[in-house]
């Protein structure tokens, strides 16, 4: 223990402890708010490559909705509509 007083006792050497202490805990942006924001970086941008990926997706059904009969083939396998004389049943499996 006595090894390390005499270092402390240096007020340069302290001052920098006591600055590096404050940067990486104390402060409004320490250690701790970077990893949480990295972190929630990551997370926006793999929802922005899935909202990206759903928005091409919707953009070519869109382009194949542009035919009444592609229009309503979509209507009735996708969207579960009817025409007033049918029936739907659905099956599921799990």
């Amino acid at each position: 223990m006595k090894k390390y007083t005499k270092y402390f006792k240096n007020k340069f050497i302290f001052t920098t402890c006591l600055f590096f202490v404050y940067i990486l805990f104390l402060d409004d942006v320490d250690i701790f708010t970077i990893i949480n924001q990295n972190r929630k970086l990551s997370h926006l941008e793999e929802s922005k490559i899935e909202i990206s990926e759903k928005l091409i997706k919707t953009k070519t059904t869109l382009k194949e909705l542009k035919y009444s009969s592609n229009l309503e083939s979509y209507a009735r396998e996708e969207k579960l509509f009817k025409k007033d004389d049918e029936d739907i049943f659905i099956i599921s499996y799990e």
